[in-house]
């Protein structure tokens, strides 16, 4: 466990020595509500893009230039920022219907593909371990069985490290299509393993492949989607993650009665792999690492493409505004200091807290709790926490760009907390057999739905977005190797837990994970809601705009 102390103290930027005028929101544009003003330069950052709550950073800005001054918008007329393009929307949003998101769906739906086959290799194993193990001699052995599972996630700790490396180096495009590679081998291998050794192998290839998209898929959305609608086409992921494991249950409903099924199945799962490899040939490269590699009339191009021309020259003069005169890559230590010390603890923090809120636990025990209401098969229980998972996400995607992301994550632990102590009433309290099912199956249901909602698609959006475009790729890489290794702690230790305290127990423990935190988010969050990436970086770099140290 980590301590508590070191988080609050890092969490903090030091006072300024000066006062000079901050980023806020003042009572007119409050009155203007729906319209977005923006500044020439970050120079002279409107007072209105206010960022960061005072507990988190004191954000400066230097003297107003003349230069910058914009008129207050006339009431009732919408400004062209607010209808489209890079500061609030992007696209085609004229008229009733709001389509700025139709032209750069195809690619983020490419990207997300590679969340599909993650979900895909999480669900392919629920059903036919048993089967796989009978024939590949190690029926019986429970820790190789689990170590047939868990080898993903070994895998995907060391693809989470290396992610940031080839990111950097080849771009978002170049790296989806070549990371295809350990997840249509490994998938291959899996599929005519005759030994243990085998699919053990397999099975960590696709692990490696699945640490690399799960840093990489946030990121390139984060970079290629409109202001407006990042949020919502962040969801994305999540939502590819549910339809994958969706289709891997319903898939594998033929193994119950066909013990060589499971061979299908991870045959099936190359095919993805060769999608996305095709796919992506014709989707855009990020915009934003094109700028960062100095390619500044390509990363125009995308830009004039999926936002709009009229977009264009705002766009790239943000860009240039953050990017690093020099092309040379971000390296580890970069973390250890000012800002990127404290984006990198809250991502890895909310990651550390997200697994020990006992979302793995829980699905690992789900099945036992609807066996108790009559459902004895596996697959068809996972199906019902995983369409329930869907409907969150589906939710989540309408409600990210109009409730933020930091209400979302709030009420999504708070409505998990509550979950889990409704699950641990039912079972600690004398209660009529019906009633504790009936309230042991709701908990479940609410608490898949909850994370869903917030927890889940949240906690991959907001840590791109806080980052800056120097160390984005770090600071992800770092956050999910903290998920993994979590991932394999809550999964080795759980079932020891339960033995040794109770199912109860270890819930209520979830549970006050849960309630934590949600008050982590309402301490140190920051709303990333209708804000550029680059607004976003210049709010809480302590450096002057356009500079680094």
């Amino acid at each position: 466990m980590m301590p508590p102390t070191p988080l609050a103290s890092l969490l903090f930027l030091p006072a300024t020595p000066s006062p000079r005028p901050q980023l806020g929101l003042t009572p007119s544009s409050r009155r203007a509500r729906g319209t977005v003003v923006r500044a020439a330069t970050f120079r002279a950052l409107p007072r209105h893009l206010e960022l960061c709550p005072p507990r988190l950073a004191a954000v400066e800005s230097g003297p107003p230039s003349s230069q910058s001054s914009v008129p207050p918008p006339q009431p009732g007329v919408e400004s062209q920022d607010a209808a489209s393009g890079f500061g609030s929307g992007g696209g085609d949003g004229g008229g009733d219907a709001d389509l700025g998101w139709v032209r750069v769906f195809p690619h983020v739906l490419t990207a997300s593909m590679a969340n599909f086959l993650f979900g895909y290799h999480i669900g392919v194993m629920n059903g036919p371990i048993e089967d796989i193990a009978r024939e590949l001699g190690f029926q019986g052995n429970p820790f190789l069985q689990g170590l047939v599972v868990s080898i993903f996630i070994v895998g995907a700790f060391f693809g989470s490290l290396g992610s940031s490396a080839l990111v950097d180096y080849l771009g978002c495009k170049r790296t989806l299509q070549i990371d295809s590679i350990p997840l249509i081998l490994g998938a291959f291998i899996s599929a005519q393993a005759h030994s243990l050794d085998e699919m053990l192998l397999g099975r960590f290839l696709v692990g490696i492949g699945i640490g690399v998209n799960t840093v990489l898929v946030p990121i390139y959305i984060s970079e290629v989607a409109p202001t407006k609608y990042r949020g919502s086409l962040g969801t994305l992921c999540q939502i590819g993650t549910c339809l994958g494991i969706i289709a891997a249950l319903s898939l594998g409903i033929p193994s119950e009665s066909d013990p060589h099924w499971w061979r299908t199945m991870l045959y099936a799962a190359c095919v993805p792999g060769f999608l996305i490899v095709a796919g992506m040939q014709f989707a855009v490269e990020s915009p934003r690492w094109l700028a960062k590699v100095g390619r500044l009339d390509d990363a125009r191009k995308v830009v004039e493409d999926i936002w709009g021309a009229s977009e264009a020259e705002k766009a790239m003069e943000e860009m240039k505004s953050v990017v690093v005169s020099d092309d040379s890559q971000a390296s580890w230590s970069e973390l250890l200091s000012e800002p990127h010390n404290r984006v990198a603890l809250i991502g890895g923090s909310l990651f550390f807290l997200q697994q020990f809120a006992g979302i793995n636990g829980v699905l690992y025990f789900s099945s036992l709790t609807f066996r108790d209401v009559g459902i004895t098969s596996g697959i068809l229980a996972s199906l019902y926490v995983g369409i329930t998972n869907f409907g969150g996400a589906l939710v989540a995607s309408n409600l990210m760009d109009k409730q933020g992301r930091k209400n979302l994550l709030i009420g999504s632990y708070l409505g998990m907390a509550f979950a889990m102590f409704l699950i641990v009433f039912s079972i600690s309290f004398p209660l009529d057999e019906d009633v504790g099912h009936a309230l042991s199956i709701t908990g479940t249901l609410l608490y898949i739905f909850t994370f869903a909602i917030g927890a889940g698609p949240v906690t991959g959006i907001i840590i791109p977005e806080l980052s800056s475009a120097r160390t984005r790729s770090k600071v992800m890489g770092f956050s999910f190797t903290v998920h993994w290794i979590c991932n394999f702690l809550v999964g080795l230790y759980f079932l020891e837990l339960v033995k040794l305290f109770g199912v109860g127990a270890v819930y209520a423990g979830f549970g006050g994970v849960s309630l934590l935190t949600a008050l982590f988010a309402y301490n140190f969050i920051v709303e990333t809601k209708g804000r550029s990436l680059e607004e976003i970086e210049m709010s809480l770099s302590p450096a002057a705009p356009g500079k680094r140290k």
